[in-house]
C-alpha cells in the first residue's frame, strides 16, 4: 500500500497523515458528534483548506451574503464563533429569504472528494441547517445537514465531490427564521486515487484476517512440507438481494439467485397487505414457500416488514377503523407474522420508514413505534429489530432522515420504558441516483456511534449511463466501512421489469450491473487455495472472513488420506492459531 501511494506522488509525511485519516475522523465522531456539546471540539484535518475555521482571528477569510452585520462572539469558556446578526429577523420578514451564515470563498480541484465538518448552533429552538458548496459553474451542492439546536453545539459532518476546478464558496443555510452560529469548520480534499486507496486498505482491514495454521503429527511434532488446501464454504460478509415470488416456479431464477447470495429480503410477500389484503383472511402460503426455498440453500432471510408507516401502504379496510379497532387489527397482525417467523428470520424491519411517515403515530400517539418495537422484541428475542429508512445516505438535503434525526428517533425507541434490552439495528435503504460518496461515508461514520448492527438494506441505482459505475462506488463504500455488517440490493427480478435496477434479463443472463455484482462477489472471496507449511509446520494465510474447511496432507501419510479441519475466520482470528493433528 505504501509503495502504491508513493507512486501517486504522495510524500511520506502525507502518506502517514493519510493512513491515520479515518482513524482520526472515526475517533472524533465516536467521542463528539453524536452529542450536542456546550463547546465544540477542534476541527478535523486542522481545518483543511478552510482559512480561520476556528474564528480565532475574527472574520478574517469570511464574508456575508447580504448587506447585514456579522461578528464573532465568545462562549463563557472563551470559545469564539461566528454570528450573522439580524439574519433571523430578515428571514422572518420575507419567508422566501433563507437564514444564512457567513461564507468563505474556496478553490476547488478537479476530480476531488471533499470531507466536510462544522459545528453549528441556532439562536432559538431548533432548525434544520444545510451546508452548501457553490461549485465553479454556480451549482449549489448540499454537502450535509443537521438538526441544530440552541444552547449547545451540534456537529455537521458531510462532503461533496468536485468534477471541475475553479472558485467556489462554502456556507450554511436554514429555511427557519434563526441566526446560525458557526464554528470549527473543516473542508479536506482527497484525490480520487487517494480515496480509493484508503477504501481498499479499509476493506482489507475490516473484512480479512491473517490466520496461522500449524500442522502437527500424532506425536505433536510440527510437520514441514505439509500441503494445506483451503476451501471457503460460506462468506462471512452477508451480501444479498431482494427475492420475489416468481422464484417458486422458475428453476432458472432459483439457480441464478441461490448460486450468488447468502441473504435475502422478500420484496412484498411478507408485508401486511400481502398476507391480509382482506380483513381476517390471512394467507401466508407464498412467503412460507419462499422461506422454505431459502432455507434449502441456507440463505438467511430478513423479515420485511411488520408494519409500514406510510399511509398509502395501508389497505382500504384499515383506514376507516376507529382507534380500538385499529389496535385490535394491529395486535393480530403483529402476533401473527412475528410468531410465525420467529427464529426463522434474522431481522425485522419493524415500522418501516419511521422518519418520513407517521401513520401509526398519528393514530396511536408519539410512542406508537417504541411500543411496537417492544412487542415484536417480546415475541422474537433473537432477531435484530431494524429501523429501516431511505435518504439517510442518499440525499443530504432531505430534512427528514438526516443522521442526527435518525439517531434521535433510535434513542426514543431505546429510551422507552422496557426497551433497554432490545436488539436494535440501523437499516439504510440506499436508493441512489448520483451518489455523494463523501457524504455517504460521513453519514455511516456518524450513525456508527450508535454502536448497533448497521446494514445497507435496499441498495439500487437508477438507470443511466453511469449506473454500473455508481453502483460499484456504493457497494465498495459499504463493504469497506468497518461498521457495516451486511448489504442487500433492491434488484428484485420481475418478468415485466424491475423497480429501478435489474441484474439479469428474462433469460437470467446477467446485465452489466449483474456482471458487476458477480465481479465483486468473486473479488471479496479471493484467497489462496493451497499452501505448504514451513519448517515449523506453520503457514500464515490472509483470508476473507467466513467459514472454511482445511484439508492437510503429507507425504508420510501415504494412502492414509488427509486430515480435515473446520475453521471460522473473523475479526478475532488473528489472535489465535489453528492446529491440525495428522495421524501418521
Amino acid at each position: 500500500m505504501r509503495v502504491f501511494m508513493q507512486k501517486l506522488g504522495l510524500s511520506l509525511l502525507w502518506i502517514s497523515l493519510f493512513q491515520g485519516w479515518v482513524a482520526q475522523s472515526l475517533e472524533y465522531d465516536y467521542t463528539a458528534s453524536i452529542e450536542c456539546l456546550r463547546d465544540p471540539l477542534k476541527p478535523l484535518y486542522n481545518g483543511g483548506i478552510i482559512q480561520n475555521g476556528e474564528f480565532n482571528s475574527g472574520l478574517m477569510g469570511w464574508s456575508t451574503h447580504r448587506d447585514i452585520k456579522a461578528g464573532v462572539s465568545s462562549s463563557p469558556s472563551g470559545n469564539k464563533f461566528a454570528v450573522v446578526e439580524g439574519a433571523a429577523s430578515l428571514s422572518g420578514a420575507d419567508a422566501a429569504v433563507p437564514s444564512r451564515s457567513v461564507y468563505q470563498r474556496i478553490r476547488l480541484q478537479r476530480d476531488t472528494h471533499y470531507s466536510l465538518s462544522a459545528w453549528l448552533q441556532v439562536s432559538a429552538g431548533s432548525a434544520h441547517v444545510k451546508a452548501f458548496v457553490r461549485t465553479p459553474n454556480g451549482e449549489r451542492v448540499v454537502a450535509g445537514s443537521v438538526a441544530a439546536q440552541s444552547g449547545c453545539w451540534s456537529m455537521l459532518k458531510g462532503g461533496m465531490t468536485a468534477y471541475s476546478p475553479g472558485p467556489g464558496e462554502i456556507f450554511f443555510e436554514s429555511d427557519a427564521p434563526v441566526d446560525i452560529w458557526v464554528d470549527n469548520v473543516a473542508l479536506q480534499p482527497f484525490m480520487f486515487d487517494e480515496w480509493d486507496a484508503h477504501r481498499q486498505q479499509s476493506a482489507g482491514k475490516a473484512r480479512r484476517s491473517t490466520v496461522r495454521v500449524v500442522a502437527r503429527g500424532a506425536d505433536g511434532a510440527p510437520m514441514a512440507n505439509a500441503t494445506v488446501i483451503i476451501e471457503l464454504l460460506r462468506s462471512g460478509f452477508p451480501f444479498g438481494n431482494t427475492m420475489t415470488k416468481e422464484i417458486i416456479d422458475l428453476p432458472a431464477y432459483e439457480k441464478w439467485f441461490t448460486s450468488r447470495f447468502t441473504v435475502a429480503t422478500f420484496e412484498n410477500e411478507m408485508k401486511w397487505y400481502s398476507t391480509e389484503w382482506t380483513q381476517n383472511n390471512e394467507d401466508y402460503r407464498v412467503p412460507d414457500a419462499m422461506l422454505k426455498l431459502a432455507q434449502k440453500y441456507n440463505i438467511k432471510v430478513r423479515g420485511h416488514n411488520v408494519f409500514w408507516n406510510d399511509q398509502n401502504s395501508q389497505m382500504k379496510w384499515v383506514k376507516p377503523l376507529n382507534l380500538n379497532q385499529l389496535k385490535a387489527a394491529m395486535q393480530k397482525r403483529l402476533k401473527s407474522v412475528v410468531t410465525r417467523y420467529a427464529g426463522k428470520v434474522i431481522h425485522w424491519d419493524v415500522v418501516n420508514e419511521n422518519l418520513h411517515f407517521n401513520y401509526f403515530e398519528g393514530k396511536l400517539g408519539p410512542n406508537a413505534s417504541p411500543m411496537i418495537y417492544q412487542q415484536v422484541g417480546q415475541i422474537d428475542r433473537n432477531a435484530i429489530l431494524f429501523m429501516n429508512e431511505f435518504n439517510t445516505l442518499e440525499q443530504p438535503g432531505d430534512p427528514n432522515p438526516v443522521p442526527s434525526k435518525y439517531i434521535a428517533k433510535m434513542k426514543q425507541i431505546q429510551g422507552y420504558a422496557g426497551n433497554g434490552g432490545l436488539k436494535l439495528g440501523v437499516g439504510l435503504e440506499s436508493h441512489f441516483s448520483t451518489p455523494n460518496i463523501p457524504y455517504m461515508r460521513s453519514a455511516l461514520d456518524t450513525l456508527a456511534q450508535l454502536k448497533l448492527p448497521m446494514w445497507l438494506t435496499e441498495v439500487d441505482v437508477v438507470k443511466g449511463p453511469n449506473q454500473v459505475k455508481y453502483l460499484e462506488q456504493v457497494l465498495r463504500e459499504g463493504y469497506a466501512h468497518p461498521s457495516v455488517n451486511g448489504m442487500i440490493m433492491w434488484a428484485a427480478w420481475h418478468a415485466k421489469g424491475c423497480y429501478v435496477m435489474c441484474l439479469t434479463d428474462n433469460n437470467f443472463k446477467n446485465l452489466p450491473v449483474g456482471n458487476l455484482v458477480d465481479k465483486l462477489i468473486a473479488e471479496w472471496k479471493t484467497h489462496k487455495t493451497a499452501a505448504t507449511t514451513g519448517a515449523d509446520g506453520a503457514v500464515e494465510l490472509d483470508l476473507p472472513h467466513g467459514d472454511y474447511n482445511l484439508t492437510v496432507s503429507h507425504p508420510s501419510l501415504g494412502t492414509k488420506g488427509a486430515a480435515s479441519h473446520a475453521m471460522t475466520v473473523d475479526a478475532a482470528s488473528s489472535a489465535s492459531e489453528h492446529h491440525i493433528v495428522i495421524e501418521v
